[in-house]
């Protein structure tokens, strides 16, 4: 990810609800986002993905943490706003899933969304992704999905 594509990224914009996923534009988020893959269709940047840590919601010091899993990692990943509820999520997900196949030997990846995002969750069940557990941060449900692989 270059500086110039994480700045693109700060300015995408989603609609209601789906707002919740825009990015403030400070300092913080760019370094942040210099720490992901970004996602190309020939010249044009098209999403992006992080695996890791930065994968995950911050759940807060007083609620535990996330269940350790061997063998696991954590995905986060996001598409340009104009291309998203086209039907592309399906090739999207999978495309990066095989990537990260390809850098890792894993057995499942993890992944936390929004529980309102139901056209998400519909899409991550689609690809095998399973509900493991839910958590609230800031007044917000989050699902906590599993997939694993082959």
């Amino acid at each position: 990810m270059t500086k110039n594509d994480a700045k693109k990224i700060i300015n995408w914009k989603y609609e209601p609800p789906y707002d919740f996923y825009n990015m403030d534009d400070n300092e913080e988020s760019l370094q942040e986002l210099l720490q992901y893959n970004g996602i190309f269709a020939g010249e044009e940047l098209i999403g992006f993905y992080c695996v890791g840590s930065f994968a995950q919601v911050p759940i807060g010091r007083d609620k535990g943490s996330y269940p350790e899993t061997e063998g696991l990692v954590d995905l986060g990943f996001g598409m340009k706003p104009e291309l998203t509820g086209q039907g592309f999520g399906y090739t999207f997900v999978s495309f990066i899933i095989a990537e990260i196949q390809q850098k890792d030997c894993l057995s499942k990846i993890r992944l936390t969304v929004a529980e309102f995002n139901k056209r998400a969750i519909t899409l991550y069940e689609k690809v095998g992704f399973v509900t493991q557990t839910s958590f609230l941060a800031n007044d917000i449900s989050f699902l906590v999905m599993i997939k694993k692989l082959n």
